[in-house]
This record gives structure tokens, C-alpha cells and sequence, in this order.
């Protein structure tokens, strides 16, 4: 009797045995097999990324006797990344956009809170001095929608006067260059010879009033502006603390055909306080000088809880 069960413990254990092997056999063949995908990914050459972010803000005041408004705010933004790299040679290309409205309850309309695209390209070949690349930079920018200047009639009333649209402005800016790329974190390009188009609806250059060049540098009944200029860029993404990053973009343009010593300025910050993997605080604040546009610096700031998907 004690030999049979003996004989019964030995067999269960061999069959648990025999089922484990098989079990991690197969967890191992699934795992090669998932490595091999990763692997051949990473031998295409191509990778990708990307993150919708859905910003809100709402005020709801009943009663409140301190005053105030209703009113909420959406924002929708796209960061979108593909990039290529094999041997020497890399391509990097971000899409930025976004789309923000805000509606409140004394208003007559419904307003833009942020409004654009973007989609930065540059294709580089590493040279021999560590992390310097030859380099080909390409920058597209606008905006989505028609975009207006609010005011008051005689009878206090609020108007709006259309002021832009969709590629008016459009900007197109691409130029050779020097690339130095430390990690993926922190990036500068050089290009001394730069091409810039600034492109507009010929409708508003030929609105009375928009003359000499003052709807974003483009001459009266034209609709394109051309210029040659030293672009530099800068790229510096690091970790404040835990679980909140800082990511920063300038770009400086001088234009080497009328008034080089007027630096165009495009300077972004993006915020990100991450709460968990869906939800976080965001803070998008962007700078402008462009004397084509306006004789002064332009300021844009969009904050809010967020709601993320990466794909």
C-alpha cells in the first residue's frame, strides 16, 4: 500500500513537473518571439510614438454675490513623434497640434483659447567628431481656424473682426545645417543659411490699411514674403522632480536681407505634473517676438487637468 502511494506522489510530481517545463517553454518562446518583433522593429529603423492630452477648466457661480461668470474651456492637443535611424544616418519628425475654445456666459461668442500645427523634420548623418551631425532642417506652422480682434460697438455690444485663417499666417522654413545631439534630451541645430516663406490670403493684404508690409511683413495685394537668415534651435527636456518634467523649445531667426539685428524669438515651455498614467496638470507657455507680426512680445499660456492616451 505505502509502495502505491509512493508510486502516485512520484507520478503527480512528474506530470507537475513535466507541465511546468512545458509552461515556461512556452513562455519562453513567446518571449523570443516578442523580442525578434522588437528587434526587427528596431532594424526597420522606424519608431514612433504619440500622446492626446485634453485640457478642461470650468467656473459655475450661483448666487455668488463677489460676481463672477460661467465658463469652461476645452483644449485638445497631438504630440506625435516618428523617427528613423540606421548606421549614420537619422530622421526625426514631430507633429504638434492643438485646439483649445473657451465659452462663457456673457459672451456672444464662443472663443479660441489655442489654435495650431506644427511639424518639425530634420534628417542628419553622424559625422566623425561624437555627436555632431550633418544636418537638413525643415518647420512647418499654423493654425487651424479663422481667428478674430474682439471689441465694443456704440451700444456696448460685442463685435469681432476676422484678423486670420488658416495659412495666413503660414510659415515654411527649412535650411542645411550643423546638428550636436548630446542625448535625446538635449539637442542644438545651426543653419546658416535658412529659407523662410511667411504665406497669407492675398484677401486681408488687400484690406485697406494693411499696406507697407504690416500683415505679418507681407506687402499690400501680396501674399507671400521671402527671407534668408541663420536659424538656431534648442531642445532641453529634463526632470524637475519626481514625476514633473520640463520641456523647453527655442528657435531664433535673423533675417540676413533686411534688419538682421531684429531677432525673431519663438521660445515654448511644456509642464507636465504627472498625477497617474492617465490623468495630469499641464502648463503650455509660449513667447513670441517677430516684428513682422507685432512690435512687441507675444505671450500665450494654457493650463489645466489633463486627460492622456499615449499610443
Amino acid at each position: 500500500m505505502k509502495k502505491t502511494m509512493l508510486l502516485a506522489c512520484l507520478l503527480c510530481v512528474s506530470v507537475k513537473i513535466n507541465a511546468q517545463t512545458a509552461a515556461e517553454k512556452d513562455l519562453i518562446k513567446k518571449t523570443e518571439e516578442a523580442a525578434k518583433v522588437v528587434d526587427d522593429t528596431i532594424k526597420n529603423g522606424w519608431k514612433s510614438k504619440g500622446k492626446v492630452t485634453f485640457l478642461f477648466n470650468q467656473a459655475n457661480f450661483n448666487n455668488w454675490v463677489a460676481g463672477g461668470e460661467n465658463s469652461f474651456s476645452g483644449n485638445l492637443g497631438l504630440d506625435y513623434k516618428i523617427d528613423y535611424k540606421k548606421d549614420k544616418l537619422s530622421w526625426e519628425n514631430r507633429i504638434l497640434a492643438s485646439y483649445g475654445v473657451l465659452q462663457t456666459q456673457n459672451s456672444s461668442f464662443e472663443k479660441k483659447t489655442d489654435d495650431q500645427v506644427e511639424i518639425n523634420s530634420i534628417v542628419a548623418k553622424r559625422t566623425d567628431g561624437g555627436n555632431w551631425y550633418y544636418s537638413f532642417l525643415a518647420n512647418f506652422r499654423t493654425q487651424f481656424t479663422k481667428g478674430y480682434v474682439y471689441s465694443k460697438d456704440v451700444n456696448g455690444a460685442e463685435v469681432r473682426a476676422e484678423n486670420t485663417n488658416f495659412m495666413s499666417p503660414g510659415y515654411l522654413l527649412f535650411g542645411p545645417g550643423m546638428y550636436w545631439k548630446k542625448t535625446e534630451d538635449f539637442k542644438l541645430n545651426f543653419a546658416p543659411l535658412t529659407a523662410k516663406f511667411t504665406f497669407v490670403d492675398s484677401f486681408y493684404t488687400s484690406i485697406p490699411g494693411y499696406v507697407n508690409g504690416s500683415y505679418f511683413g507681407v506687402d499690400a495685394n501680396e501674399s507671400v514674403l521671402f527671407q534668408l537668415g541663420f536659424n538656431a534651435t534648442a531642445y532641453y527636456k529634463f526632470k524637475i522632480m519626481e514625476n514633473v518634467t520640463a520641456e523647453n523649445y527655442l528657435n531664433l531667426y535673423s533675417n540676413y536681407l533686411e534688419n538682421p539685428q531684429n531677432i525673431d524669438i519663438n521660445y515654448t515651455l511644456n509642464l507636465v505634473m504627472k498625477i497617474n498614467k492617465v490623468l495630469s496638470a499641464n502648463l503650455n507657455f509660449q513667447a513670441i517676438y517677430d516684428d513682422d507680426a507685432f512690435a512687441g512680445f507675444q505671450t500665450k499660456e494654457v493650463f489645466g487637468v489633463g486627460v492622456n492616451y499615449s499610443f
